[in-house]
Parts: structure tokens; C-alpha cells; sequence
């Protein structure tokens, strides 16, 4: 291959023949936290590169995947360009990894049908001599949703086979091959990525990458000095504890945003949407929700946030999603303050006028989303914490003659059921919304 540099621009002319080898090889696939347990599966990847090339040279890898490793859950469809895969090479001979990334571009994606993904690609510049075998290895899959994009991880676990082999020929550079990924990457991500990574990378990576990326991570966000005026929040995994109602509770992460205003703080909660699914058609207002906020640190107390209801009735089967919570937190000491999710409440109320039932959800486990530096306000302190008037707390409960014809919560311990009136209710927690691969 022979390189032209015309005003710091490189063409690449003459190129070799390329080439393409299939191999398949078994893969552990890691969904976000609360989106179910691993999947193991077998995918067949299909990676081209040219069979023989220069010292100097800057070749294009691209990695198919001609069978996916597991199918869409028969829960939801997959919207048209939402899937984007990301995956890396092993370069022999000493050369690292080479990172492959793809467009974000598919058909829509029925229930229960094989993931389609575009074709990975990337460059890679050679810089010794010999025969460079390029073998697929780790590779990730976010799918955006119109409420978020979830990253799943996956990793071989066995020996996989070298998908193609470049005859490098000798030249006038020496050292080891390295590589540059291009390629865009859009949308919003939340959500929890497990695992961990290793290995060597030799490289760089460049591209545009434009949109909002959440994940759960160690830490929190502080903020409050100066003169910002937005804290965004971290997301943290925080596993509700719903008693008997909810067999198995709750896992979802929670982001808790701040908004300075004045000398007190604007609060914003936003929790995983679809976190529950609706086995029946269900009438707007049927759903609110509420939190507690818990301060640490120099402050102590609680601050309620809550949302709206639905205000659009849910249709059977559907994903069900909680309303960002709203409240207010006016600082009653100088310092830093820690601001961390604890008890979720869901009034469900299924006629007007009924009295809610209240769901209360403790925080089993939370952590710290987001610290701020504050300055003591006058009156400044944490709110009354959630407190509810007509509990689901197991077992049977009758709410009351009162109750437009004696409400009555029923939790069976096969599945989490609320029986309203005649109307059955199910909470489904989030990571059954991934489903069986």
C-alpha cells in the first residue's frame, strides 16, 4: 500500500485483497445491574482485514457479527438504529488490542428475535514485519431507548479462533503495531456496567462523541462552590426492599440532581424507567411516587421528593415507568452534604376518589449520588420523611368500609399482586424486564 500525504490528509491507494474468516466462540454476556443474570451463548464473527500489507501501512479491520450471541426479550422491541456494538481485536505479535466500534444502525427489532448489530471497524497501523494474526475478543452492545441506553458486556470464555492474518512485509519502521478507531457515538446512557477489564491497549482512539453518559460508579458527584449553579448527581444501584408486595424487591439505579437556587437546592430524582410492567391496562393517575432523600456528612435529616402521577393511561403489558421526583433542600449547616436515596413510596390508586394504596420500598442497600458544599441557611433543615396512610404490608389488608367498596391489598408469594377493587396489579422488578436469552 502506497500512502499520499496531500495537506496533512492520507490516501491510501493500491490496497491488497482482503480477506474474511468465520469463527465462533463462546461468549458470557453481563447485563446492567438489575437487568437479570449473565447469558451464556455462542456468537460467529466474521473479521476482514487485507491477507498481506507494508511496515507503514494503515489497514481497516472490520468485525461482523454474522450470528448474535442472544435473542431480543419477548417484553420489548428494539427500536431502528438504537444498537450500537463496540468491540476489541487481539493483535499477535506484541500489537495489543484494537478497538472496533460500529454505527449506531439497525432494522427495528421484534421481541424474541436475533440481535442485529452493525459491522465493527477500525485502523490499524503496522509497524513490524511478520504475520499479524487479528483475533475477535470482548465486545459491548448499547441499545437506546427513548428513556436511556443500557450497555451489556461480553467476553469469551474459551479459546477463540484467529479470525484473519496479515503478511506484513518488511519495511523501514520497527516496534509493534498499533491502532486508531474512528467512529460517532450518540445518545444517553444510564444505567450499571459490571465487570472489569484487562489487558494491554496499544493505540488511539478518535471520533465525536456526543450525548450524556451515566453509570454507576464509585463515588459521588460534589459540587456547590463557585459559581455553578447545576450538580448533577451520580447514578447508584439502590435495592428496595418492598416486603411481601414486591417478592424479591426492587433493584434500579437512582440519580439525584441539584439546581442551586437562592441558598437552598432544587432536587431532581430520576430512577431506571420501565421498572415495572403492567399486566393490564391501567387508568391515568394510577401511580405516584415518592422518595426520601437522606443527608450525610455536615447535614442530617430527610427531604421528600415526589412525582407526579401518570398522566397518560398505561396499556396492558406495558413498561411502567416512575415520574422524575421533585423537591427542596434548604441547607441547616455549612459544609459538605451527602445526598443519598432511601425509602421509595408508590401510592396506587385504581378509581377516583379511592383512598392510595401505599406501597412503602425500603433502601436495602444505597449509596451516595451527590455531595454538595453548602452554606447554612436560616431555618434550613431536612424535611419530614415519607410517611404513608394506608399500607400494602403483607399478607391481607382491608383498608376500610370507607374505601369506595372495601380496597383490599393481596401479596401472593408466586408473584407480587395487588388486588384493587377486582383490578390485579403486578410489580415486576426491573431485571425481569431482560428476560430469558
Amino acid at each position: 500500500m502506497i500512502a499520499l500525504l496531500l495537506g496533512g490528509a492520507g490516501i491510501a491507494i493500491g490496497a491488497s485483497p482482503a480477506q474474511a474468516a468465520e469463527t465462533k466462540f463462546n461468549v458470557k454476556c453481563v447485563p446492567p445491574a438489575g437487568g437479570g443474570d449473565p447469558v451464556e451463548g455462542e456468537t460467529t464473527a466474521k473479521v476482514s482485514a487485507p491477507a498481506s500489507a507494508k511496515v507503514g501501512d494503515e489497514v481497516e479491520v472490520s468485525w461482523e457479527t454474522v450470528k448474535p450471541a442472544s435473542n431480543n426479550t419477548d417484553l420489548m422491541d428494539i427500536p431502528q438504529d438504537s444498537v450500537q456494538p463496540t468491540g476489541w481485536i487481539t493483535v499477535g505479535g506484541g500489537g495489543g488490542e484494537l478497538k472496533v466500534v460500529g454505527e449506531k444502525k439497525n432494522p427495528p427489532i421484534p421481541k424474541k428475535a436475533p440481535m442485529q448489530m452493525s459491522t465493527m471497524k477500525g485502523k490499524l497501523k503496522l509497524t513490524k514485519a511478520g504475520k499479524i494474526t487479528l483475533t475477535p475478543g470482548k465486545y459491548d452492545v448499547a441499545v437506546t431507548f427513548s428513556f436511556g441506553t443500557f450497555v451489556t458486556k461480553c467476553a469469551p470464555t474459551g479459546a477463540v479462533g484467529v479470525g484473519a492474518t496479515i503478511d506484513v512485509s518488511a519495511g523501514t519502521s520497527g516496534g509493534t503495531t498499533s491502532g486508531t478507531t474512528s467512529g460517532t457515538t450518540s445518545g444517553t446512557t444510564s444505567g450499571t456496567t459490571a465487570g472489569t477489564t484487562s489487558g494491554t491497549t496499544s493505540g488511539t482512539t478518535s471520533g465525536t462523541t456526543s450525548g450524556t453518559t451515566a453509570g454507576t460508579t464509585a463515588g459521588s458527584t460534589a459540587g456547590g462552590g463557585g459559581g455553578q449553579t447545576d450538580f448533577p448527581g451520580k447514578p447508584v444501584e439502590v435495592a428496595f426492599d418492598c416486603g411481601p408486595v414486591v417478592p424479591g424487591g426492587i433493584k434500579t439505579p437512582v440519580t439525584i440532581n441539584a439546581k442551586k437556587n437562592g441558598g437552598s437546592y432544587d432536587l431532581t430524582v430520576k430512577t431506571a424507567k420501565g421498572a415495572m410492567a403492567s399486566p393490564m391496562a391501567l387508568p391515568a393517575g394510577a401511580l405516584k411516587p415518592s422518595m426520601n432523600i437522606k443527608l450525610g456528612g455536615a447535614d442530617s435529616g430527610m427531604v421528600k421528593v415526589s412525582g407526579p402521577a401518570n398522566a397518560e393511561p398505561i396499556p396492558d403489558k406495558a413498561p411502567v415507568s416512575l415520574s422524575d421526583m421533585t423537591g427542596s433542600y434548604k441547607p441547616g449547616k455549612t459544609g459538605k452534604v451527602t445526598l443519598s436515596p432511601d425509602q421509595l413510596t408508590i401510592d396506587v390508586t385504581m378509581a377516583p376518589g379511592a383512598t392510595p394504596i401505599n406501597v412503602p420500598c425500603k433502601a436495602a442497600s444505597s449509596g451516595v449520588s451527590l455531595e454538595l458544599d453548602t452554606t447554612a441557611q436560616e431555618g434550613g433543615s431536612g424535611s419530614p420523611a415519607t410517611t404513608g396512610s394506608t399500607s400494602a404490608s403483607g399478607g391481607l389488608a382491608e383498608t376500610g368500609a370507607e374505601d369506595e367498596g372495601g380496597i383490599k391489598a393481596l401479596a401472593l408469594v408466586a408473584g407480587t399482586v395487588i388486588l384493587l377493587g377486582g383490578a390485579v396489579f403486578t410489580f415486576t422488578p426491573w431485571r425481569r424486564l431482560r428476560g430469558p436469552r
